[in-house]
């Protein structure tokens, strides 16, 4: 009599798949994909089915006693086959167990947990289902250029939409959603969570109706289960949702969108390390579909696949409705203007004259400076003191006249003003920070509406709606915040964007640091006279900065991205760093400096080591160990080790040789490995 075994991917941190015997009862009728219950230890688990294999009785593939699997959860139907290819792809790329991968492919509730009842407000604004969607709208040349271009292709493709902002993109997506779905296909469009406003999704409801799902990281976890089954179950035939709605597994793909993709905020930083835009190619490439690319901006990875023709390029250079593209002025903050005493140090007499010309036509002002506070450093001018957080290697931001805060543990205390270190100086705050800005805001302005739009301000989607539906209306004159304003809004009053201080990204200790700010910008002025007509006098974009002639603002004058992305590879090209060459980083932590200091040395020394012996690993470099730019967060000391290699699979190869047997870090500290990093501070 044969048996039946299974590899089991657990939903636990165990670094590898576990097997188990099939009982007599389900012989037959386990098929891989199933998501199965089973014991783990003293306590139940659940998993899913990856392969099977028979044996004759009493020659088990183990050695150990095999447990039986429980039983098949029959609320799910198996993974599709594509599907569960593109989760094992996901552990195995990123280093991750495949337990914990294929978990995400669940919602977070059974369907049969009754719904709590709940007085807040719907946070998933669709129209009603007895709504008739709007008609497309017509098409510009460029558009019915982009669309005719892009259906050429069959199958799986990747095509990069680089288009001006206000250019049309959005109705390049609709069109190719429509197309899909009279195909009786499924869509799924990822956009970063910070663009997920209600003028997002009312725009697709309005020209879908009801047949759209979201999901994102403020709905319930009730409303996120119903989501989920309204488009597994093909209730619903668009899913639109930030890079964790990746992991709904859509019976019947047939297209996949990914707005705004050089977007950072699509690569998660905890646990699962993943990429949610390369992810979405190689989901698109597992289901045979095309993927679409959009940006105004594009990442220098897209960029270059474009150059190197694994990607197809569309463009579209013009403003729909020829509506003109906003003037940029740099404003060089070294030259001091005091003919005004009464307009602070932070604000150019250019900037202070173009909000009262805007203001007095009745339009709308949008001031951006990404640092959230009244300012970012606290110190004593007698000593020099800098009051630091406890728990982090970073100043304390002062928020309101005397509250301190921690922007990354969210430690806090009262600001007192006699220095803790001398006794006798008087702590005062330094530098700049949005709630600083509205309040000098406020008083030059008295007769002008200003609202701030910052983490502190808001803090769930009711208030950002709140604030977009203000903007709308024009109940506000002058808007100031963060990039939370920067991406992804359409005000047809706004006519004019000031940067307050453009420097704050240049010089972070990381390769990637000019390519944000040059992103930056350019969406944060493509934010400017989107509604006015060529002909008439166009937005304005006023840039503040004290290095005017840094790459990211030269190119950004001149809306030029080619020049910039050539500029910029050039510079990563002598370097090898991404995208000519692949990066992992990994991380050593823990609560003890010198175990941290140890660990990393270790790890540094095995690398060299492999590296040695192996020639097929000579192309890799070493760089490291070294602190992390922030030596401490969270009570926990902080060391990388970055490996660099030419290509991806040796660069894993070699990573997973050197982290594959743990059993040599030493208690008390860990190990995090991050493949294609984003971040390095």
């Amino acid at each position: 009599m044969s048996e039946e075994f299974w590899s089991v991917a657990v939903d636990a941190p165990l670094p590898q798949s576990l097997t188990y015997r099939s009982p007599e009862a389900l012989l037959g009728l386990l098929q891989r994909g199933h998501r199965v219950l089973i014991p783990l230890g003293r306590r139940k688990a659940t998993g899913v089915l990856l392969s099977s294999q028979t044996s004759v009785a009493g020659q088990a593939p183990s050695k150990f006693l095999v447990k039986e699997i429980l039983e098949i959860e029959t609320e799910f139907q198996p993974l599709p086959e594509y599907f569960l290819k593109w989760l094992e792809w996901v552990s195995q790329y990123y280093q991750h167990p495949i337990g914990s991968v294929t978990g995400l492919a669940y919602p977070p509730l059974s369907r049969k947990v009754k719904a709590r009842a709940s007085q807040r407000a719907p946070v998933v604004p669709l129209m009603t289902p007895d709504s008739q969607p709007n008609h497309s709208l017509k098409l510009t040349d460029e558009q019915t250029a982009v669309l005719s271009s892009i259906q050429k292709h069959d199958g799986f493709n990747v095509h990069l939409l680089f288009g001006v902002t206000g250019s049309g993109k959005t109705e390049v997506y609709l069109q190719l959603l429509k197309e899909t779905l009279e195909k009786g296909h499924l869509g799924l469009v990822l956009v970063p969570e910070i663009s997920l406003t209600p003028q997002l999704i009312h725009r697709f409801a309005a020209r879908f109706g009801d047949q759209i799902a979201v999901l994102h990281s403020q709905l319930t976890d009730r409303e996120r289960t119903t989501q989920w089954w309204d488009i597994v179950e093909g209730r619903k035939k668009i899913l639109i949702g930030a890079r964790s709605a990746l992991f709904c597994p859509i019976e019947n793909l047939g297209l996949v969108i990914v707005d705004e993709e050089h977007e950072s905020s699509f690569k998660q930083d905890e646990k699962l390390k993943y990429h949610g835009r390369d992810c979405a190619v190689m989901l698109g490439k597992f289901a045979n579909c095309p993927v679409i690319l959009g940006s105004a901006t594009p990442s220098l990875e897209s960029w270059k696949n474009t150059l190197d023709h694994r990607y197809q390029l569309h463009k579209m250079s013009q403003r729909v409705e020829n509506r003109s593209l906003p003037t940029v002025e740099i404003i060089d903050m070294r030259i001091k203007n005091s003919a005004n005493s009464e307009i602070p140090n932070w604000l150019s007499p250019q900037l202070f004259a173009a909000m009262n010309e805007t203001l007095g036509k009745q339009q709308q002002v949008a001031l951006f400076l990404n640092r959230r506070g009244v300012a970012p450093v606290v110190l004593c001018p007698s000593c020099g003191y800098t009051h630091e957080c406890p728990n982090c290697d970073i100043s304390l931001t002062l928020h309101g006249s005397t509250h301190l805060v921690c922007h990354y543990c969210d430690y806090h205390e009262d600001l007192k003003l006699q220095c803790p270190s001398c006794k006798k100086g008087e702590l005062k705050p330094v530098g700049l920070g949005t709630e600083l800005v509205q309040s000098e805001i406020e008083r030059l302005f008295p007769n002008s509406i200003v609202a701030r739009a910052d983490r502190d301000e808001i803090q769930n989607r009711v208030e950002l709606e709140d604030l977009i539906a203000r903007m709308e209306n024009g109940e506000i004159d002058i808007l100031i915040g963060t990039q939370m304003i920067a991406k992804g809004l359409d005000f047809p009053k706004l006519n004019l964007v000031g940067l307050i201080l453009a420097d704050v990204g240049f010089n972070l200790p990381d390769f990637r640091a000019t390519e944000r700010s040059f992103q930056l910008i350019t969406q944060v002025s493509g934010r400017a006279g989107r509604h006015i007509k060529k002909g008439e006098e166009p937005g304005k974009v006023l840039v503040q900065t004290y290095n005017p002639d840094h790459s990211s603002l030269q190119f950004t004058k001149t809306a030029d991205f080619i020049g910039f992305a050539k500029h910029e590879l050039a510079d990563r090209a002598a370097l090898n760093y991404p995208p000519h060459g692949r990066l992992i980083s990994c991380r050593i932590q823990g609560l003890h400096h010198e175990k941290v200091q140890e660990t990393a040395r270790l790890l540094a020394s095995r690398c060299r080591y492999l590296k040695g012996k192996n020639p097929v690993y000579a192309e890799i470099e070493v760089l490291g160990p070294a602190p992390a730019p922030l030596l401490k967060i969270r009570n926990q000391f902080r060391y990388q080790l970055l490996l660099k290699g030419l290509t991806s699979k040796t660069l894993n190869n070699f990573s997973f040789q050197v982290l594959g047997d743990e059993s040599w870090i030493p208690a008390g500290t860990r190990i995090l490995v991050d493949v294609d990093p984003i971040h390095l501070l």
